[in-house]
């Protein structure tokens, strides 16, 4: 519950404002009167209930149920229920009302909806102190649990989330840190997946505008410039297309628009390129009505349409992508390719029918509103696969919440492939999937069963990783069972949980396995098993909600590696923290580490955990790691900040990645340029040559991440570098 205090005559006006706006998106929802008249209803009813309170913002609360509910309607495209499910959702939770209540005024399917939407705030205690549980994974696998009942709940769950996203301004730096990690770890892949692309964008960018504001600031004014200048030639590019099409009789409009910062960025960072290299800054979209009185289907009609714009450009073979034929799991279909434009400009083009259009910017929604009219043909959809192998996890009685969280998270940010069985069946399929994943996505007893698998007729081993296009065949022995050495290398969640399910029967065994292993490899290191021990490597590998036994039995049968254990203990044990000087803007007395995983640089934007012995590990806030944690434990997350002065004379290690064309001098050139003129000391350097190019990397030592930056840009300046970015050691 916010603040109370008086509204002012403004106040209710920016309210009957907003209001209005979204009584008139909600007609467009309403098949009549009354269910105009019930959201109306709805609306007076919260407007009451929320009378008098602000939000941190200043603003009267009943605006962000509101504006919810405006997300719902235009964005997702649901109906009169989930509009008042929406302006709702916060009425039991922060008022003396009840869901009876709700039922009683507007029905059961609306009240539990809104039951549905209603935060825990049970702290979740426990008698064993050194048993910890997290918070966000249990509210987390709530939400999902409503896939059971309802998946509005969980459309309407994600509106709030990205309003909430859009005021998170207001809120201070760790809450901040809190929601941006959340969103990025867990609502973003969710939007993605349900196919909610406005919204999952919309996410991304604010996300990045909070975490790399400079990063942020740069990509905007660039693409502004960018789209100013090159506004002329996009419309050039598309006025033979638009001839071409209104002569062959398509009724049509063509959109353009241009990447958004985020996935710019991301491009730039995962690729190592600047923004000059991004080559599909520019999509152009065709939209068509399908002629119902063409003997072309649908999907011949797009086909159609490509092979118009491919006789005016010549497009980029092995960026085409055919998603008519063959759909994404989220019920996504287009046909995309890559033309070139006669200024010389790279330009995607996206082919949609006007329903394919619908369901790729409202996702589950509109797919499941066709699907009533008979568009999505037969069967299920692999959308609707999706949501019944989600709820085949969480009946899992076995499964605990941080579990479930890393599971769907895997699940939700997979890229897929197209593979094959031996009759020519198409199935989609997690991209890095192996032979044995293909077994288990058949059915369980094949994979249990399975001893070998033939990759299009060669036989292969189970650990095979699949291409597209691979005709599969499973190889089975009736007395074969599942083996711990499998968990090495399947990657679907699926797999993975069979296997483990399966193995649980010999739980004690793996018990006895693992704890031996696990004082093996301490005996290695120099240490011992103890309570500090244990519960330090109970705190690393997530084990929170359980006892030893089960992080034994992991390590046992393979499920949590002892890979550099040394350093994993480092965080505990041998370190002098006060050597980092960071400190903390609550609490000075905090013992600091740096992660070893980022490492974080001074001047860096960095954010801190706790862990149950009061020491904070410092990452840089866009960490992966980091946003993991955050989306898992934001009880734990510490502000931080650089003591500059304290960090005076101090030197960081970083690591820089180089790729280009190789040259006489190139390396002379390289370490001319860090060593004599930025007065940087190289650790290591490590580049290979084939065929002409270079590719490798550079560790050294830095003063501040204003050295990185301004080396990276030297660098980027040398004769016959492609790309330069920071990589993690």
């Amino acid at each position: 519950m916010g603040k109370i205090s008086e509204f002012t005559e403004k106040d209710y006006e920016v309210i009957a404002r907003d209001y209005a706006d979204l009584k008139e998106a909600a007609k467009k929802r309403c098949a009549d009167q009354y269910e105009l008249d019930q959201i109306q209803k709805a609306f007076e009813f919260a407007n009451e209930a929320h009378k008098g309170v602000r939000r941190r913002s200043g603003e009267p609360y009943i605006l962000h149920p509101i504006a919810v509910a405006k997300i719902v309607v235009s964005n997702i495209g649901l109906g009169y229920k989930s509009i008042i499910a929406a302006l709702l959702h916060d009425v039991v939770e922060d008022t003396d009302y009840t869901v009876e209540d709700l039922s009683s005024l507007f029905g059961e399917k609306v009240a539990t909806l809104v039951e549905g939407l209603t935060k825990i705030k049970t702290v979740l205690d426990n008698e064993d102190k050194a048993v910890q549980k997290s918070m966000q994974a249990e509210n987390f696998k709530r939400i999902l649990l409503t896939l059971n009942d309802d998946v509005r709940v969980v459309l309407i769950k994600l509106a709030d989330r990205l309003h909430n996203c859009r005021t998170i301004e207001f809120m201070p730096e760790h809450k901040r840190d809190k929601i941006l990690s959340e969103t990025m770890f867990i609502f973003i892949p969710l939007a993605h997946r349900l196919g909610l692309y406005s919204i999952k964008s919309e996410m991304e960018d604010i996300w990045l505008r909070y975490k790399e504001p400079e990063a942020f600031n740069e990509i905007t004014e660039k693409i502004n410039r960018n789209v100013l200048d090159k506004d002329k030639e996009i419309n050039e590019f598309i006025e033979p297309i638009d001839a071409a099409l209104k002569r062959a009789g398509f009724k049509f409009e063509i959109k353009k628009r241009v990447k958004t910062p985020y996935s710019i960025w991301k491009k730039m960072n995962t690729k190592g390129v600047s923004f000059d290299q991004i080559y599909d800054l520019y999509a152009v979209r065709i939209i068509f009505d399908p002629d119902p009185a063409s003997e072309e289907t649908e999907r011949d009609q797009c086909y159609h349409v490509f092979s118009i714009i491919t006789s005016i450009y010549h497009y980029k073979s092995d960026r085409m992508r055919d998603w008519v034929n063959a759909p994404k799991s989220n019920g996504y279909e287009a046909l995309h390719c890559t033309l070139m434009s006669n200024s010389g400009i790279w330009v995607e083009v996206q082919i949609r029918s006007h329903r394919m259009n619908e369901i790729a910017e409202k996702g589950i929604a509109a797919h499941w509103a066709y699907k009533k009219d008979g568009f999505a043909g037969e069967g299920q959809s692999e959308m609707d696969k999706w949501i019944v192998k989600v709820k085949e996890i969480l009946v899992n009685p076995d499964i605990n919440a941080l579990e479930l969280l890393d599971l769907i998270h895997n699940d939700l940010i997979q890229s897929e492939i197209l593979v094959f069985t031996p009759k020519g069946e198409q199935r989609s399929i997690e991209k890095g999937a192996t032979a044995l994943d293909f077994a288990y996505a058949i059915h369980s007893q094949i994979g249990s069963k399975a001893i070998a698998a033939k990759a299009n007729l060669r036989l292969v081993p189970l650990s095979y990783v699949l291409k597209t296009g691979d005709q599969i065949e499973i190889i089975t022995a009736e007395n074969e069972r599942p083996k711990k050495e499998w968990l090495r290398f399947v990657k679907t969640s699926k797999a993975r949980r069979l296997i483990l399910d399966q193995i649980k029967s010999e739980r004690q065994t793996y018990i006895k396995i693992g704890k031996k292993m696990l004082e093996k490899r301490l005996g290695e290191i120099g240490k011992t098993l103890n309570d500090k021990v244990i519960n330090s490597l109970m705190e690393e590998f997530e084990v929170f909600d359980s006892k030893p036994e089960e992080m034994y039995f992991k390590i046992g049968c393979g499920a949590i590696v002892l890979d550099d254990l040394e350093n994993k203990l480092k965080k505990y044990y041998g370190i002098n923290r006060e050597s980092y000087f960071v400190i903390s803007d609550s609490d000075v007395n905090h013992r600091f580490i740096l992660a070893t995983c980022c490492t974080p640089i001074l001047g860096e934007s960095v954010v801190g955990f706790k862990s149950s012995d009061g020491t904070v590990t410092v990452h840089t806030r866009t960490c992966s790691n980091a946003n993991n944690l955050a989306a898992k434990f934001g009880d734990k997350i510490v502000t931080v900040k650089w003591d500059k002065d304290l960090n005076s004379g101090s030197n960081y290690l970083a690591r820089i990645s180089l790729k280009g064309a190789d040259r006489i001098g190139m390396i002379n050139d390289i370490t001319r340029v860090t060593s004599k003129g930025m007065n940087v000391n190289i650790r290591r350097i490590n580049l290979g040559t084939e065929d002409g190019i270079f590719d490798g990397f550079i560790d050294l030592y830095v003063h501040d991440i204003d050295d990185l930056e301004n080396l990276i840009l030297k660098l980027k300046n040398i004769k016959g570098i492609e790309s330069v970015a920071r990589k993690e050691l």
